[in-house]
C-alpha cells in the first residue's frame, strides 16, 4: 500500500500510528480535514485481517466523518481511529489510557468518541488521560445514550423528505416500512406512531419485532419481504448496502429515509433511485443526530441546545433537495456537494485547525 499516494488521492492531513508495547496497543488515527474545526470521529476496535486493512478502514471512515460533520453544520472536521484487536478479549485499562495519551499528544486536532467495538466505559478510561473525548458517562457531563437523539434527527429528516414527495410533511396516515428495530429504530417508530403513521416492521431478531408490534400496533413483514410491501416510506435502519441492483426494482415507496449507514451499495444505486423518482434522504445527513448530540459536549452539554441543532436536519435535507434540483444531480451527490461547498467557503478564510485558533470553546480544558 502506497500510504502517501492514498492520502493524496483524497487530501488527508495526517495519519498517526500509535504503539505501546506494555499494553499491546496498536492504533491508527486518521485525520482527513480540519478546515471547519478539530476532527471528530469515533474509535473502532476490530480484528482486522491485516494492518493495511486497518489503515484503509481508518482513512475511509475519517473522510466520511468530514462530510457528515460538514453537512450537519458542525464546526468540526473529520477523523477516525481504529484499534487493532478483539474487543471481547483484548481490552485493558492500560491500553485505553495509553491510547488517551496519544490523543492528548495531538493537542486537540482529533476528538474521539465510541464506535463499533468500544463503549462508554472505554471513553471514561480515555478521559483519565485527555479531555479530547466525547460520549463519556453522564457523571462527567456526557450527553448519554445517543440512540434517542439519532432517532429524533431521522424523524425530522424523514418529514422533510416526505414533504418533497407528497407536498406535506405530515406523517399522519402514512405507511412507513422500517427495516430493523434496534435501539435507534425503536425510538424512530415511537415518533412515527405518535404522529399517526402506520408501521410495517422487520428484523432478524424476533423479540425486537414482537416488541415493536405490541408497542406500536405495527404490522410485521419477513426480512426478505420488506422490500415488496406497499408503503409510502422505506426506512432502512439496519444493515448497509441494502439499496442495490436486486432491491431497487422491488421498491414501491416514494421516499427512502432511515438511520442505517452506507445504505447505497454503490454510487450508481443513488442514481438509479433518483431516476425512479424516489426521494432519498442521504444517510449521513439524516442520521447525524448522534454526532450533533455528542458534539454539544464540547461546549458543556445542554440538551435543549443539542435538540434544537438536531432539528436543523430538516433544513439540511431540504438543502440537499434544493441542490439536487439546482444542479440536476441525485440527492446522494447533492449531499456531498453541500458539504464540499461549506468546507470551501471556510477554507478561503482559514486552513487547518490548531487549538489556539479559539475556534471551539472546549469547557473541560
Amino acid at each position: 500500500m502506497e500510504i502517501f499516494e492514498n492520502m493524496a488521492k483524497y487530501d488527508y492531513e495526517q495519519l498517526v500510528f500509535c504503539h505501546d508495547e506494555q499494553s499491546g496497543l496498536k492504533a491508527i488515527i486518521a485525520i482527513h480535514d480540519t478546515t471547519l474545526g478539530p476532527a471528530l470521529g469515533g474509535t473502532r476496535m476490530w480484528t482486522y485481517d491485516s494492518e493495511e486493512a486497518a489503515i484503509r478502514d481508518a482513512l475511509r471512515l475519517a473522510r466520511g466523518m468530514t462530510y457528515k460533520n460538514a453537512a450537519a453544520g458542525l464546526n468540526l472536521g473529520g477523523g477516525k481511529a481504529v484499534i487493532i484487536g478483539d474487543p471481547k478479549k483484548d481490552k485493558t485499562e492500560e491500553m485505553f489510557r495509553a491510547y488517551g495519551r496519544f490523543i492528548q499528544g495531538l493537542n486537540g486536532r482529533y476528538i474521539t468518541a465510541e464506535d463499533v467495538g468500544t463503549t462508554e466505559e472505554d471513553m471514561d478510561i480515555i478521559y483519565e488521560e485527555t479531555n479530547f473525548v466525547t460520549g463519556i458517562s453522564s457523571a462527567f457531563g456526557s450527553s448519554g445514550n445517543p440512540s434517542p437523539v439519532t432517532a429524533y434527527g431521522c424523524y425530522v429528516g424523514m418529514k422533510a423528505a416526505v414533504k418533497e414527495a407528497f407536498g406535506s410533511d405530515s406523517l399522519k396516515g402514512r405507511t412507513v416500512a422500517v427495516q430493523g428495530v434496534g435501539n435507534v429504530a425503536f425510538e424512530l417508530c415511537r415518533h412515527l406512531h405518535e404522529e399517526g403513521a402506520s408501521l410495517i416492521v422487520t428484523d432478524i431478531n424476533e423479540a425486537a419485532v414482537k416488541r415493536a408490534v405490541e408497542t406500536f400496533d405495527a404490522a410485521q413483514a419477513s426480512p426478505e419481504d420488506i422490500y415488496d410491501v406497499e408503503a409510502d416510506v422505506f426506512a432502512p435502519c439496519a444493515l448497509g448496502a441494502i439499496i442495490n441492483d436486486q432491491t431497487i426494482p422491488r421498491l414501491k415507496m416514494k421516499v427512502i429515509a432511515g438511520s442505517a449507514n452506507n445504505q447505497l451499495k454503490e454510487s450508481k444505486h443513488g442514481d438509479m433511485i433518483h431516476e425512479k423518482g424516489i426521494v432519498y434522504a442521504p444517510d449521513y445527513v439524516i442520521n447525524a443526530g448522534g454526532v450533533i448530540n455528542v458534539a454539544d459536549e464540547l461546549y458543556g452539554y445542554n440538551q435543549e441546545r443539542a435538540l434544537k441543532k438536531v432539528e436543523t436536519i430538516y433544513q439540511n435535507v431540504e438543502k440537499v433537495i434544493q441542490i439536487s434540483k439546482r444542479d440536476g444531480i441525485p440527492t446522494h451527490a447533492a449531499a456531498d456537494r453541500m458539504a464540499e461547498e461549506r468546507i470551501e467557503k471556510i477554507r478561503k478564510s482559514r486552513s487547518q485547525f490548531i487549538l489556539n485558533d479559539k475556534h471551539i470553546l472546549y469547557n473541560r480544558i
